[in-house]
C-alpha cells in the first residue's frame, strides 16, 4: 500500500512533518509521500474534495483549520471531543473523515513518566494550542491550571468552554503582567509562539525573577521546536531546572499519527534523528 498523506494550513512556512514521515516510512519499510498544501480558510471545503478526489489516505491539519475542521468529521477520538479541535485526519474508504488529535498525545508522551497528579501547572497563552495541552494535564490528573494571557477579557470564552470540559480542575485565567513568582507550579508550559524563529525569536514569555522562582523538580516546558533552544529553555537551564523541548511533542504527535494512518507504530528516536539533522542541514 502506498500512503499518500499531507498537511494543511495557511501560512504553511518550512515545516519537518515531511522529514519525519520521511524516516517513519523508511522504519517501517512502508512506502509513502508527504507534501505541504498551503490551504486558506475560503479554500478548505474544496481542498478537502480535492484531498478524497485525488485519492490521499489522510492529512494533518494545523492553524487556522484545526477547529473548523471538527465539522466535517463522522467520527473523532476522545482528544478531539476534549478539545474541541483536530489535527490528524483520515480518509475512510467510503470518503468519510475520521478525526484525531494527537497534539495531547505528543504533549503527554513526552513526559509519560512524570506526576502530576493533585499538582498544580502554569501554563502561558490562551490560544488553540492551550486546549491541547489543557486535556493533556487532565489526562494527568493535575488539580489546577493558572493560564497567563494578555487580555483576561478576551479569554473568558476559552476559559469558560475549558471550565466546562475539564470540571475537575480548577481553571484559573490570570493577567501576564501580574505573574509574580511560581513557587508552588510544578510545571510551567509555554504554548505561545514567543521565542519561535522569526517570531520575536530572542524573547521569552517568562521573565528570569518567575523561573528562578520555579521549585528544583519543576518542568520548564516549551513547546515551541524551532529554535530547539528557546529563550525560555534557555533560561531553564540557566536556572537548573529540568525542562522538555518543543521537538519532542512534534515527534511523539508524529508518531502517532503515522500509527493512526498506517497501523505500525515508528520509532520516535529515529524521527526525531532526522529532524536533527534537518536542523544541522538548515
Amino acid at each position: 500500500m502506498f500512503y499518500k498523506l499531507a498537511l494543511i494550513g495557511y501560512p504553511l512556512g518550512h515545516s519537518l512533518s515531511p522529514v519525519l514521515y520521511k524516516a517513519a516510512f523508511n522504519d517501517l519499510g512502508l512506502e509513502g509521500s508527504y507534501e505541504i498544501l498551503p490551504t486558506k480558510s475560503e479554500d478548505l471545503v474544496n481542498q478537502i474534495k480535492i484531498l478524497k478526489k485525488e485519492k490521499y489516505f489522510g492529512f494533518n491539519v494545523t492553524i487556522p483549520h484545526k477547529v473548523p475542521l471538527t465539522l466535517f468529521l463522522s467520527k473523532y477520538d476522545e482528544f478531539v471531543n476534549m478539545t474541541g479541535s483536530v489535527n490528524t485526519v483520515k480518509i475512510e474508504e467510503n470518503s468519510t473523515l475520521s478525526g484525531y488529535n494527537t497534539d495531547v498525545w505528543g504533549f503527554v508522551e513526552a513526559i509519560k513518566n512524570v506526576n502530576l497528579k493533585g499538582k498544580k501547572a502554569a501554563v502561558v497563552g490562551t490560544g488553540g494550542a492551550a486546549r491541547a495541552i489543557c486535556a493533556g494535564l487532565y489526562t494527568k490528573g493535575i488539580a489546577q491550571i493558572d493560564f497567563y494571557t494578555r487580555n483576561a477579557i478576551s479569554s473568558k470564552d476559552t476559559m469558560d468552554t475549558l471550565r466546562a470540559r475539564f470540571d475537575k480542575v480548577k481553571i484559573n485565567a490570570i493577567q501576564t503582567t501580574c505573574m509574580n513568582g511560581l513557587s508552588d507550579v510544578d510545571i510551567l508550559v509555554n504554548t505561545t509562539p514567543l521565542g519561535m524563529k522569526n517570531f520575536e525569536q530572542d524573547l521569552s514569555p517568562v521573565d528570569d525573577k518567575n523561573i528562578e522562582s520555579l521549585k528544583d523538580d519543576a518542568i520548564v516546558y516549551d513547546i515551541v521546536y524551532n529554535p530547539l533552544r528557546t529563550a525560555l529553555i534557555s533560561k531553564a537551564i540557566r536556572y537548573n531546572k529540568k525542562y522538555v523541548c518543543g521537538l519532542d511533542m512534534l515527534v511523539y504527535q508524529a508518531q502517532r499519527a503515522c500509527e493512526i494512518y498506517c497501523g505500525k507504530k515508528p520509532d520516535a528516536k529515529v524521527m526525531k534523528i532526522a529532524a536533527l539533522e534537518e536542523f544541522l542541514l538548515n
